[in-house]
């Protein structure tokens, strides 16, 4: 595979202890729990990583325990989420010397661009940095619609490499911008990958995804479907990842998301509290009942790492 970022590239959840401060021991756990799992790729500064909440310092501080646990085995993928052009070179910037080798770049969202401010935007992100530089296709999240044309207009751009697909339907969408890059893009230098916590990955990847950049709790689980898949064992990868999909649709609640994944990772060991930052939501009791009973049906085993 030429593509830097593709495959299994989980979004990191950002661990902190009772009382919110970093966790970066469990940090430290949660990044060698997915290089055990034999990811591809990780990332953070995602929506799953509650990168609204971080600081610059947090994210100083997050990246560069990140980067140290990889040490090189695989691509590290940060956010970035400025709501202007100035914040994002920003973070772009800062990101790049902290280490990571791509950036996941939403749009600028509170004043919401044209398609024309998007393509300087992008530009001039991927001009500031020598990192690659991914378009994240998120209009649930910022309101901005990116029709296909427009990312195929965004993939001309030097630097920019790939587009991560969260709008729904995702499948549908993937496939018209595969379209869109064919008729566009001279090469196959430009990746399309999905989010939604994996919601869809099966159907992405049929559609022409080549990755898929879920939450970071199963992905153990998750390699073994996606390598079944590309073995051409259609039939066993979705029998598999039907015994998942009530764990991904659980993790996909608005508002309590990042208490989901979290409290997720504490049963399987890897981080020691579920706590969130405000505006994130911790879970109720009866919430946290079903999520524990979905997991003892599931037989979700203890990490390795």
């Amino acid at each position: 595979m030429s593509h830097l970022v593709h495959g299994l590239v989980p979004i990191l959840a950002t661990p902190f202890t009772a009382d919110g401060a970093l966790d970066l021991p469990g940090l430290t756990r949660l990044t060698r729990f997915q290089l055990a799992s034999g990811v591809d790729g990780v990332a953070t500064f995602g929506m799953a990583s509650e990168g609204f909440a971080l600081t610059t310092a947090d994210r100083e501080r997050v990246l560069a325990t990140i980067v140290d646990v990889v040490d090189g085995a695989v691509p590290v993928v940060a956010g970035v989420n400025g709501t202007s052009t100035a914040v994002a070179l920003e973070q772009a910037r800062a990101a790049q010397d902290g280490g990571a080798q791509a950036l996941m770049v939403l749009p600028p969202f509170l004043v919401k661009p044209g398609a024309a401010q998007l393509v300087d935007f992008y530009g001039e992100v991927a001009a500031a940095v020598s990192c690659e530089v991914m378009v994240q296709d998120a209009p649930g999240a910022t309101g901005v619609a990116m029709p296909p044309a427009l990312i195929a207009t965004l993939a001309g751009l030097d630097g920019v490499t790939s587009v991560k697909v969260e709008a729904p339907p995702t499948a549908p969408k993937v496939g018209q911008v595969v379209e869109a890059l064919a008729a566009a893009v001279a090469d196959d230098g430009f990746a399309v990958l999905g989010g939604q916590n994996a919601q869809f990955v099966l159907e992405e990847y049929h559609r022409g995804a080549i990755g898929t950049m879920p939450a970071c709790e199963f992905p153990d689980l998750l390699r073994p479907v996606l390598a079944d898949w590309d073995a051409g064992l259609r039939a066993e990868a979705r029998a598999a990842f039907a015994r998942l999909t009530p764990l991904v649709l659980f993790g996909l609640q608005p508002g309590i998301a990042w208490a989901v994944h979290k409290e997720v990772l504490v049963r399987r060991g890897i981080i020691d509290t579920a706590t969130v930052r405000s505006p994130a939501a911790d879970l109720d009791e009866a919430t946290r009942a079903s999520l524990h009973t979905l997991l003892d049906e599931l037989e979700l085993p203890a990490a390795q790492f």
